[in-house]
């Protein structure tokens, strides 16, 4: 049996390789077992599941798993999104959820995430918890099963949806009266977006059927996929273009003229929304990886900004315990203070609708307006394909001999809080970060102007390639 560990989200895999019911069944009984071993079992448990194949399989096998270790079973009546599947959690007082999902990942891929009763990510105290558990299974052989789970059946929309007009200016949005077009990338948002703007919209839909091939594509929102749905935006002159990934829990957004507004832009719109037109207080979190625009905000309005590791569990459980008003990720997650410290796609479009409708300009003329107000930042990213020895490498020999400058512009300060981020005396910097999953090392950068932004991405990469060639 192959190797099971627990990554950024939880623990994925192809199916068919190693993403098999056999290890599903091992997994379940691990988290079982840290489940009976916090004494929670009483509690229940959600098991949901997105549109991806046999997501819906894994998770009947999932409850045939826990209701034989005597853990009672709450499942959503359909495929459900993550974060609705999280909020659950909260709704019912379980001991936490087991979710089948691999987010964006490509379609032959799937995946399961534990979520604690806070409904936060699980932290790596949780999860290491957890592979112990897994590795005592796999030793032992010892899986539970029963052939009729206990299960009670459930439909979360309703509750959410509650619980999400008590977050979202309902009637802004519905005087704004914007035409949208959403494109759930044949997924899990498919239900639940248009249930809830289209009452309130000029709503549109694309790839609305679910497909687990999602169109001979992946679920992820970027700039690349959501090609078809700017060219819809244009065609149809619709005020935004909006989309979810496979889950539901990341977003991506499509201004009217067709421009693509980034994860870090939109965080940028969302916290300086709540400060300025919520009259909200309190600070940020972002992960190494985020734009450094929501620090330029933050001390704007005399609040803080905490940096965190890669990873919403970091994020959430700040959340959680209402140490900031909103947590988000460049790779676009974010939540607000509020709601449920996880990730989630449909709260982020339903808040970018409800500022495009307060703020009566579009996307890039807000845009605009925080250029002059706060300077200008631009960030990119590039991934670099490489062994897990130069990857080793690279990185032991960066903390031997820190650079003193960096594209001739000194740093100032590092961290190797989550890889090596530089922060240098003009404002920019640059985050090399290691894939915990991959054979890559992923570099992120932010300069002031593009010019200086090129700079740092060539002198960044040389040295990634250099340090390959003298070793």
């Amino acid at each position: 049996m192959s190797v099971i560990k627990f990554g950024t989200d939880g623990w994925r895999a192809v199916m068919c390789e190693d993403f098999t019911v056999e290890n599903v069944e091992t997994v379940v009984q691990g988290i079982c077992n840290y489940i009976l071993e916090e004494g929670l079992d009483k509690k229940g448990v959600v098991i949901g599941y997105d549109t991806r194949f046999f997501s819906d399989r894994f998770a009947r096998k999932a409850a045939t798993v826990c209701s034989a270790n005597g853990i009672k079973v709450f499942m959503p009546e359909k495929d459900c999104p993550t974060p609705v599947t999280a909020f659950s959690i909260l709704d019912l007082h379980t001991a936490g959820a087991i979710m089948f999902t691999a987010s964006h990942n490509p379609p032959e891929y799937n995946g399961i995430k534990f979520i604690p009763d806070n409904a936060a990510p699980a932290l790596p105290e949780v999860t290491d918890r957890i592979e112990r558990h897994v590795r005592e299974v796999i030793k032992s052989r010892d899986i539970k099963r029963i052939d009729e789970p206990d299960i009670t059946k459930f439909s979360p929309m309703e509750r959410y949806f509650k619980s999400l007009c008590s977050i979202i200016d309902i009637s802004a949005i519905s005087r704004g009266a914007l035409k949208i077009i959403y494109d759930p990338l044949y997924a899990t948002g498919r239900n639940y977006v248009p249930a809830f703007l289209k009452p309130i919209t000029n709503f549109l839909m694309i790839h609305e059927r679910p497909d687990p091939m999602f169109g001979g594509s992946m679920p992820d929102p970027n700039r690349t996929i959501l090609e078809e749905l700017k060219v819809k935006v244009l065609e149809a002159g619709a005020n935004l273009g909006l989309a979810n990934d496979g889950d539901a829990d990341r977003f991506g957004v499509i201004d009217f003229d067709g421009t693509f507004i980034t994860p870090n832009q939109v965080l940028t719109l969302i916290y300086l929304h709540l400060l300025k037109n919520r009259g909200m207080k309190g600070a940020a979190a972002r992960s190494v990886a985020t734009t450094h625009m929501l620090d330029r905000i933050a001390h704007k309005f005399g609040c803080e900004v905490i940096e965190t590791p890669v990873g919403f569990k970091y994020i959430g459980n700040l959340l959680w315990e209402e140490e900031a008003i909103i947590g988000g990720e460049e790779s676009g997650g974010v939540s607000i203070a509020g709601h449920i410290p996880e990730k989630d796609g449909i709260l982020a479009i339903s808040l970018i609708t409800e500022i495009r409708a307060v703020e009566g300009k579009p996307l890039t003329a807000l845009l605009a307006d925080i250029s002059k107000e706060f300077g200008t930042l631009y960030s990119n990213r590039i991934d670099i394909h490489c062994t897990e020895k130069e990857k080793k490498e690279f990185f032991s020999g960066i903390k031997e001999n820190v650079p003193d400058r960096i594209a001739g512009v000194g740093v100032i300060n590092y961290t190797d809080m989550d890889g090596f981020k530089f922060y240098l005396d003009d404002g920019s910097w640059v985050l090399f970060r290691p894939s915990g999953t991959e054979p890559l090392v992923r570099i992120y950068m932010e300069a002031l102007d593009k010019e200086r932004l090129q700079l740092l991405t060539e002198e960044a990469q040389a040295m990634f390639v250099g340090s390959k060639i003298t070793r």
